[in-house]
């Protein structure tokens, strides 16, 4: 009750997300703040260590994984709000953010599928890609995914309840598209990187190529994974109305397993692209780190010899 009361007194009155009254309370709030805290040093790493590698930000794949990067580090900060306070985006809400804060998610929704396209051109059509998606196309695409999400947003926001709840129910059947579509495209990912790019000469094209492939079908698959939960619970409600429900977003097991989204995409790609973790160790680690100076040392060099693919 002590933090309770000492926080509705700097944050205006909006209570804390538990009561402290069991020890499932304080690993709920010690959960939020770590992982808030996770999130954004991990996405915050990627966002830096892309801005200030010009070799990674002239590529293509790296742009869409700067805005996924951008996005997940917004949504880790957001956790700090959503995760540590008590707050409802349903309807009701209560002391809501009028879903600016949960809609970030959507985002990497349609950003996630336009760099699988990306890739599938990239590899199947090198001819077209090259002379067709030019940076400035993909910089595009990304700012695309932001304006959509921001109008949509507004839209129901300001649209009567009636109408707001009809854009609702298209945007899920909107999103049940963009899994299937997903889907099918992170089947074609996968049997290209198995037979096509297998036929091609040994080169460092085509290890950049497999390199893509392999971050986005995994960073897809993850997606996917920790996206259903809540796609379903949705479904339910709609369909049937006997879905599970949650105090607050703190609790809401589903919301929570979609934002781990954030951790585990930037996560993908370091342990998929020696490049950007090069990069990651020179611009961030290395002034956190004095020891980590020989380790980064080791590395010089080696985002150079990628390709703009």
């Amino acid at each position: 009750m002590f933090f309770s009361n000492l926080t509705d007194s700097m944050t205006g009155g909006v209570p804390l997300s538990v009561d402290f009254d069991s020890p499932e309370d304080y690993l709920i709030f010690i959960f939020q703040i770590l992982f808030a805290t996770t999130t954004v040093l991990i996405a915050g790493t990627v966002v830096i260590g892309i801005l200030f590698t010009r070799a990674l930000r002239l590529q293509n794949r790296f742009i869409f994984m700067l805005n996924t990067s951008i996005c997940d580090t917004l949504v880790g900060f957001s956790v700090y709000y959503l995760g540590l306070f008590d707050v409802y985006e349903g309807y009701p809400p209560r002391n809501g953010t009028y879903n600016v804060l949960t809609s970030l998610l959507g985002v990497n929704i349609l950003t996630f599928l336009f760099a699988q396209f990306d890739r599938y051109f990239a590899v199947c059509h090198p001819f077209i890609y090259s002379r067709f998606i030019t940076r400035h196309f993909v910089v595009g695409v990304n700012i695309y995914c932001w304006l959509y999400n921001a109008a949509h947003l507004l839209a129901r926001n300001v649209l009567p309840l009636s109408k707001a709840m009809q854009l609702y129910v298209f945007s899920i059947v909107f999103f049940q598209l963009v899994v299937l579509t997903k889907v099918a495209m992170t089947i074609k990912l996968y049997v290209i990187a198995r037979v096509q790019l297998q036929r091609d000469p040994p080169s460092a094209e085509r290890e950049n190529k497999k390199e893509s492939l392999r971050i986005i079908i995994f960073v897809v698959i993850v997606f996917l994974l920790l996206w259903c939960p809540s796609f379903v619970n949705i479904i339910v409600r709609f369909v049937g109305g006997g879905a599970m429900s949650f105090r607050n977003e703190a609790t809401n097991l589903f919301a929570i397993m979609a934002r781990l989204n954030a951790v585990c995409t930037p996560s993908v790609y370091l342990w998929g692209s020696p490049a950007l973790r090069e990069a990651t160790m020179r611009t961030v680690w290395r002034r956190l780190c004095p020891g980590c100076r020989r380790r980064v040392e080791s590395f010089q060099g080696n985002a150079d010899k990628s390709t703009k693919n």
